[in-house]
């Protein structure tokens, strides 16, 4: 009876939700028209796969990026994994990344063939720790991926220096933060190379998967190409092993539409989180989100931390306010990755963020309202 009444209770919550993580229909309704043409031309011309689309968009969103070049791939993880194999990076060799991250940072670095080195992040920004980078090169070591999280890039100067030093690759995992810049450079841009995700949650995002590799270097550019092609620049020679994951034509008529304004949503999401830095100003009990110095933060999330943060979360749905947890389980205790031999407590900064993080909603659209509620509603559930 009691289980009856959890899911009644559940279904309840799901039912007086009204201000959303994420709402992807405000989005849709400024691109209906645009999206429906695009994909009207291309369903005439039945250019499905790697049709003009695709190349129009690869080369507008390389010049947003400050890149030479874009390679549109099939999701975000592929893009990290084939940055990776087209670095030369694969078995034997270790990946140095942040504890705190999606597990796809991670699983990009395995299926690459390699091994993932986690460190802990600091302890302000949640961003890879440079130091303790430095500290776990080893001999194995043939690159750093410094995650660029909720929308701000790591720390890019001093690691692209420990690189240098070791002879290592930096690859930028750059899913979070389409639009964001460092001392005037975009993510992306510092790096030899980045994998992104076009993921329909991101600032920049697909209707269904989708990412995209992007890089100053041709060479690396051209063998990216090849690997999303099965390994192939010309038709039924596959001189190597690639995958099938090229960016789907539509999806691109979608993303297209989108780039032509994401400066302007970028805009709208930085408006929005001065907005909820002033609403929470007095809350002591809130921690709220720092970004660097030299930093143009993008707001792919609105990341707060606190207390008993499962009890404000429950408090929070109940009232209508879509908040989120990214991410409650760190890479380390996944039972997937039980294999690194990191047991609780290796990361002390990231397994304390993973009980007190808190997303709040975070899109262009949200209006002062709908944030004054969730304001509202956080000072009502921290009490």
């Amino acid at each position: 009876m009691e289980a009856v009444k959890s899911q009644s209770d559940r279904r309840f919550s799901l039912r007086v939700m009204q201000i959303p993580l994420v709402d992807l229909r405000a989005q849709h309704d400024q691109i209906r028209n645009e999206v429906a043409s695009g994909w009207s031309e291309v369903l005439e011309r039945t250019a499905f796969v790697l049709g003009r689309e695709v190349e129009e968009f690869e080369d507008a969103f390389a010049a947003f990026s400050g890149v030479a070049h874009c390679v549109g791939v099939a999701n975000g993880t592929d893009a990290l994994e084939m940055a990776l194999r087209a670095s030369g990076i694969g078995p034997g060799d270790e990946v140095i990344l942040p504890a705190n991250t999606f597990i796809a940072s991670a699983l990009a670095v395995v299926r690459a063939g390699a091994t993932p080195v986690l460190v802990d992040v600091d302890p302000v920004t949640q961003l890879l720790d440079v130091e303790l980078a430095a500290d776990a090169v080893t001999a194995k070591t043939r690159a750093i991926m410094p995650v660029h999280l909720f929308g701000q890039m790591a720390d890019m100067a001093p690691l692209i220096g420990v690189a240098a030093e070791g002879g290592l690759t930096v690859v930028e995992d750059a899913a979070q933060a389409q639009g964001a810049t460092q001392n005037g450079v975009g993510a992306g841009g510092l790096g030899s190379i980045a994998g992104t995700s076009f993921y329909p949650g991101k600032n920049l995002g697909a209707y269904g998967d989708a990412g995209a590799v992007i890089t100053n270097d041709a060479t690396l550019a051209r063998r990216v190409r090849a690997l999303r092609n099965y390994g192939s620049e010309v038709k039924y020679h596959h001189p190597e092993i690639g995958f099938n994951s090229r960016l789907d034509t539509l999806q691109a008529v979608v993303l297209s539409a989108k780039l032509r304004r994401l400066s302007k949503w970028n805009a709208q999401r930085r408006a929005a989180a001065l907005r909820y830095d002033a609403l929470l100003a007095d809350l002591d009990r809130v921690v709220r989100p720092t970004t660097a110095v030299g930093n143009e933060h993008v707001w792919h999330l609105y990341v707060v931390r606190v207390d008993h943060r499962d009890r404000v979360l429950e408090a929070l749905h109940e009232s209508g306010v879509g908040a989120g947890v990214h991410y409650p389980v760190p890479i380390h205790l996944q039972a997937a990755f039980a294999h690194l031999a990191r047991p609780a407590g290796s990361f002390a900064h990231t397994e304390q963020a993973a009980g007190e993080i808190l997303s709040l909603p975070m899109f262009p659209e949200i209006t002062a309202e709908q944030q004054e509620r969730v304001a509202n509603a956080l000072r009502s559930a921290i009490r």
